[in-house]
């Protein structure tokens, strides 16, 4: 079967097209003959050799560990009904391939009315959006500070908070992404391209502070972000395409009462994820929640994938088709 394997740590160029023997679904698992794979920032620095003590990774590998698609054939143990089920599914790696093995409990129905490209957009951003704000608990009436809001992650949250009732301040780069992010409901939007983002957020804020900040960012930015959650507020330091992510401290964040999350407070079993898919793709069926994507390539092309989401020019997600 036709598929893309990393042949080693390194650029986009490590991202081969080749041929791969087609799998077989063992106990407890599904086959899915795979239609659109989500494409996500972390990919891109798991392919450069980052992150080797989270990720266990040896070339060659097959990437993508989120997929929408069609079950092909189920695995002993697995109910025969999902065969023939439009599904997506978070699953370790293999999503490169025109067909890709998932365990039965990683599934989520995909509703007729969603498009597999959209559902795919949301079997990562969808799942960990959701999960933050439950974390975070963002209630109604609150102020929240969304870094990173123009990414695929970030047009989720945006929207989820609104919806949540949250008064809802964007923070992206430039007029396009900026505008993309007052389209999807945001009351205010900061362009982190000024020298003065961080006044210009503090305005947005009414000249006080955020309940909840996102850091969808990392690094320096997410940094700079962290006078601008109240005392006794929540700061989530999820994000890091910046190549790490926000270097606040729990000294830090416990001398001003904030309560630090970090990526370890996303982490679901699969049950968990699969069940917060499901909800997302029922938003999205229902209207509520809107997929930005922002291009998609063929599976052949998935190196132009990683050299577009690395490029930082694309709005929302990157899908690759099969």
């Amino acid at each position: 079967m036709r598929a893309t394997q990393a042949i080693g740590f390194g650029g986009p160029e490590v991202l081969v097209p080749t041929e791969v023997p087609e799998p077989v679904a063992g106990p407890g698992q599904v086959l899915i003959a795979v239609a659109a794979v989500d494409t996500i920032f972390v990919e891109t620095q798991v392919r450069n050799g980052w992150g080797r003590e989270y990720f266990q990774v040896t070339p060659p590998y097959l990437p993508g560990g989120g997929i929408a698609g069609t079950v092909r054939a189920t695995g002993e143990g697995v109910d025969p009904a999902w065969k023939g089920r439009r599904v997506v599914a978070g699953i370790e790696g293999g999503g490169y391939a025109e067909l890709a093995l998932a365990p039965a409990e990683a599934l989520a129905v995909v509703p007729e009315e969603v498009s597999f490209t959209d559902a795919a957009a949301l079997v990562h951003d969808g799942v960990t959006a959701a999960r933050l704000l439950e974390r975070t608990a963002l209630r109604s009436g609150e102020q929240v500070l969304v870094l990173g809001a123009s990414g695929g992650m970030g047009t989720v949250l945006v929207q989820l908070a609104k919806a949540a009732g949250a008064r809802v301040v964007g923070v992206a780069r430039g007029d396009r992404k900026t505008s993309l992010v007052r389209e999807l409901g945001a009351d205010a939007v900061v362009d982190a391209a000024r020298p003065d983002w961080v006044d210009r957020a503090r305005e947005a804020l009414g000249g006080a502070a955020a309940d909840v900040v996102l850091d969808g960012v990392g690094g320096e930015v997410g940094l700079a972000a962290f006078p601008l959650v109240r005392a006794g507020g929540r700061f989530s330091a999820h994000g890091a395409p910046t190549g790490g992510f926000a270097p606040v401290t729990p000294a830090d964040a416990a001398a001003r009462g904030v309560r630090l999350l970090g990526i370890a407070d996303v982490q679901l079993t699969t049950p968990e994820r699969a069940a917060l898919a499901a909800r997302a793709l029922r938003a999205a069926a229902e209207g509520t929640l809107r997929p930005v994507i922002g291009a998609t390539f063929p599976l052949e092309r998935a190196a132009a994938a990683h050299t577009a989401i690395e490029s930082r020019e694309l709005v929302g997600k990157t899908v690759i088709t099969v």
